[in-house]
């Protein structure tokens, strides 16, 4: 998403938290870490758990899910609905599953796909937030 952001000129903070602190203070998983630098992507965030803070609208314009059973855990710990918190797959059409799968007890290909669903959805989710189309005369002759 950083790299989007910067490509396409919007001024975004982005983050990333999970919902469980397995992980808290790692670096991503090197077949991850693999697949992304192989497209141009160095990740070197740390792995930290998700706040009750993180999911005031204040602090976040966006707050994405990754697949059903993690929207479900950051609506409750929300206390209330909030539109503010949808899943990933809602900047995806249909021919893509509703959940972005976790690739970390499966192939290495499972990362490409990640990778790839990633890659359809961040410039969605930029002009969303924008409110500009990011792709004008991107695809005219």
């Amino acid at each position: 998403m950083k790299r989007f952001a910067e490509e396409f000129g919007v001024d975004a903070e982005v983050d990333s938290a999970g919902t469980h602190d397995y992980h808290v203070g790692e670096r991503a998983d090197q077949r991850m870490r693999a697949a992304a630098e192989a497209r141009g992507y160095d990740l070197q965030s740390r792995a930290r758990q998700v706040t009750k803070a993180d999911l005031d609208p204040k602090r976040f314009d966006l707050v994405l899910a990754m697949d059903a059973q993690n929207y479900a855990a950051l609506q409750e710990m929300a206390d209330q609905p909030n539109t503010h918190i949808r899943m990933f797959s809602d900047y995806l059409d249909d021919e893509w599953p509703n959940d972005v799968p976790d690739p970390y007890y499966g192939a290495e290909e499972g990362f490409d796909e990640v990778l790839d669903m990633l890659e359809e959805g961040c410039p969605l989710i930029l002009q969303t937030l924008t409110g500009e189309d990011l792709f004008e005369g991107e695809f005219e002759d």
